[in-house]
């Protein structure tokens, strides 16, 4: 009975603290600015990454009416999809911005990169190679055209945006593009070889600046040359002044405590799934312990923290699986068997956990990315489906019998080898008395003796609903029984 009072109790507790962090997020995750002109700066340093998504996505809201937001870079790139969303919030900024590589931005580093009004660059930093890869166990493998494209387009927009030079930004991406150079008019112009060798008057003094199968990597030099970056400086002070603000002193925004969490809680996604599934299942097959459902839920809610932090499980997420756990309930205790509920339940667990791990619902044909993440995830919530089913068998064979021998409580005597049948259920039962499965046997379940339903125990075997069945023996609160070889006979 202990089971039936804690375990639930603690779970609406939990539940509700969840809830209250969620409905507070905003209060978590944003702070109030005074009003005025200043200027601040925006870090984007480590992996691009859903947790760095909502951060900037954040702050460039907090900076609206900011008479200047820098971004200082220091990345080697990351995740495709969280690099349009950073791209699309300082796009979206009305406040006038400046990208400053403070030490590289590499990869989806560039393009966040671009996508400010202007670009500077320390001495000796680093700004390109933004070519698509995929990690395999061959290692890193450039991903082909239908990848590229999409990427080339945004580069492309950024480049137009700024004034930059589309060709140069497009062989950032695609290794086979040639780019030539040649003045006109006091310019330099930047084609692809291809599109020069089209031209109907053709220039002199052609030079080629980025050579087929390279990538296009400047350093602050060649980025000031090409007319990206707009001057090398070397301080953050140096980049105030040479917007014009100086003497004001920035004001940085760094993450939340909140979104740092969210940046760790998304590192060990699937460590959390594993060890809340595994829980749960123990604690459904092993009553009178609530430690392990408390242990699940905890798990769970932290994993599902943080990613609605990250701004990947929304309410509607968080629904779906809170719905399916409440089906297996009912199948396991309320219509044993499992059945149409039981797989509802385990569907709708599987499909909220994908959805908790992306921003999208169904894969964008356009963004070929999404269909990769999508893969990615549904493979990583199978695998901890899977790894959690064998901890559960593990704490099941082990952990609980060590439990049982040692934690008191009113379901334990003083000396479980002298324990007695001191239940009313058990007192009313004796051996040899037939009877019929209720439930299937796995091996605990429910048969009816009597015309009454008992709680039961095989040996092992595994018995179907519905199979007549025999009392083997009454030991202690355990009613033991097995299959009935003669089933034709009369049943108690």
């Amino acid at each position: 009975m202990q089971k039936l009072t804690s375990f639930p109790v603690a779970a609406c507790f939990f539940f509700g603290w969840i809830l209250s962090c969620f409905l507070s997020t905003g209060p978590f995750c944003a702070t109030a600015r005074a009003e005025g002109p200043e200027v601040l700066v925006i870090p984007i340093s480590g992996e691009v990454s859903p947790a760095m998504a909502a951060f900037v996505e954040r702050a460039t809201r907090d900076a609206e009416g900011a008479s200047l937001v820098i971004f200082e870079m220091d990345t080697f790139g990351g995740r495709v999809d969280s690099a349009f969303k950073i791209v699309d919030a300082i796009t979206a900024l009305e406040s006038p911005s400046v990208a400053w590589v403070k030490t590289k931005a590499i990869s989806a580093g560039a393009l966040i990169a671009l996508s400010a009004d202007a670009l500077t660059m320390s001495p000796g930093t680093t700004i390109g190679d933004c070519a698509p890869i995929a990690v395999s166990q061959e290692g890193p493998k450039m991903l082909g055209e239908k990848f590229q494209s999409p990427l080339r387009a945004k580069f492309r927009a950024l480049a137009r945006k700024n004034g930059y030079s589309e060709a140069l930004a497009e062989s950032m991406v695609t290794a086979e593009l040639e780019i030539v150079a040649y003045e006109a008019d006091g310019k330099t112009v930047y084609l692809e070889r291809q599109a020069y060798e089209d031209l109907k008057e053709k220039p002199d003094h052609v030079r080629t600046v980025v050579r087929e199968g390279e990538l296009l990597t400047m350093d602050d030099v060649e980025a000031n040359a090409f007319g990206f970056s707009k001057a090398t400086l070397k301080t953050l002070a140096e980049v105030v002044a040479g917007e014009g603000k100086g003497g004001v002193v920035p004001e940085r925004v760094d993450p939340s405590w909140s979104e740092d969490l969210s940046g760790w809680i998304l590192s060990i996604a699937p460590i959390l799934m594993i060890i809340g599934l595994g829980a749960l299942y123990t604690e459904l097959k092993a009553p009178g312990f609530g430690v392990f459902g408390i242990v699940g839920l905890c798990a769970l809610g932290l994993a599902l923290f943080g990613h609605h932090i990250a701004g990947l499980a929304t309410y509607a997420e968080i629904l779906i699986i809170v719905i399916g756990l409440l089906l297996l309930v009912v199948e396991i205790f309320v219509l044993p068997g499992f059945g149409l509920a039981g797989m509802i339940g385990f569907l709708l667990v599987i499909l909220g956990l994908i959805l908790s791990l992306q921003d999208f619902v169904i894969p964008d044909p356009d963004l070929p990315w999404e269909g990769d993440l999508f893969r990615g995830n549904l493979l990583t919530v199978v695998a901890s489906f899977g790894a959690s089913l064998i901890m559960a068998m593990a704490m099941l064979r082990y952990l609980v019998p060590a439990m049982a021998g040692r934690v008191s409580g009113p379901y334990l005597d003083a000396d479980l080898k002298e324990s007695h049948a001191d239940s009313k259920e058990t007192a009313r039962i004796e051996k040899g008395a037939t009877g019929v499965a209720l439930s299937p046997l796995r091996p605990a379940g429910k048969a009816a003796f009597y015309g009454e339903p008992f709680d039961v125990v095989t040996r092992g075997d595994f018995i179907d609903r519905n199979e007549h069945v025999v009392v083997t023996a009454v030991e202690g609160n355990r009613v033991i029984v097995a299959r009935k070889e003669s089933p034709s006979e009369p049943v108690a």
